[in-house]
């Protein structure tokens, strides 16, 4: 179903693009009626405007019925005071800022704005992102069954409870680089042993699409699926007791930790300007 909102985007980097993107593929949104805001970088709204056909120019914040922060985190506080005379409370306000709560953008926006913070990912790109949604103190029920519709077109979205921002971030947020990674490393593996790059890179495509498939379709625990692919002492087995015995395991719950602790970090400057 396409909606006839009008969005702006404050920001135009890979989150924004990726948004816009899946917006636009899957139409949600017709292009005509998307804005986007960068001030720091004239051709990169030039290249989104050849390429989605959006709107740069005359971008009038006052008119658009929702706004959507994807800047990064230090520009923010700037962002927020530049438009705060402007916004109504009838305005959904969408953050995909990294790390910020919705109490500290409501406090800087006063009044009672209609705040959802928003995690997706770069699968957006793609119409696959994994993304959860928060709603703030004073976001109507109806506001955010707007910003499930606009994100649902882009992916699965999950509302969840603000305090597992954190979390999501790890599993969902900045995981696709974590894979990415680990494929990058199977596909080293692959060419070292004589296998040509370019089978090897979508036969490991492939192969994680098949198995996230697997999870999404079936009810059999990860243990379960595990097991119904490693056979007692075979090369699976094999290549599983590898993993343990250099760490590849610990490592895997280690890169999700890390990115929590970031991500909590990263919140903690704006936490203590609310306390103030």
């Amino acid at each position: 179903m396409t909606l006839n909102q009008s969005i702006a985007f404050l920001g135009a980097g890979p989150m924004a693009e990726a948004i816009i993107s899946g917006i636009i593929n899957k139409q949600i949104i017709p292009a005509p009626h998307i804005f986007v805001q960068n001030h720091h970088n004239k051709e990169r709204l030039l290249d989104l405007r050849n390429k989605y056909h959006i709107n740069i120019d005359n971008v009038e914040i006052e008119k658009a019925d929702i706004i959507v922060l994807a800047m990064q985190p230090k520009h923010l506080e700037q962002a927020l005071l530049s438009i705060k005379n402007k916004v109504t409370s009838d305005q959904v306000i969408i953050s995909v800022v990294t790390s910020v709560n919705t109490s500290y953008m409501e406090e800087c926006l006063g009044g009672q704005p209609q705040m959802i913070r928003v995690m997706p990912n770069t699968s957006s790109m793609v119409g696959e992102s994994a993304t959860a949604l928060s709603a703030g103190a004073y976001t109507s029920k109806d506001s955010v069954a707007l910003a499930m519709e606009i994100f649902r077109g882009i992916g699965e979205v999950y509302q969840i409870e603000e305090k597992h921002m954190d979390i999501f971030t790890g599993i969902a947020g900045s995981a696709p680089a974590f894979f990415y990674a680990l494929m990058e490393q199977m596909e080293q593996a692959a060419v070292e042993e004589g296998l040509p790059k370019s089978i090897a890179r979508y036969a490991i495509a492939q192969t994680v699409f098949g198995s996230a498939k697997m999870v999404l379709e079936q009810e059999e625990s990860f243990a379960e699926l595990i097991k119904n692919v490693a056979a007692p002492n075979g090369p699976t087995a094999k290549g599983l007791e590898a993993l343990e015995a250099f760490g590849g395991n610990k490592a895997i719950i280690e890169a999700v930790k890390a990115t929590v602790e970031r991500s909590k970090e990263m919140g903690e400057p704006f936490v203590k300007v609310l306390s103030k």
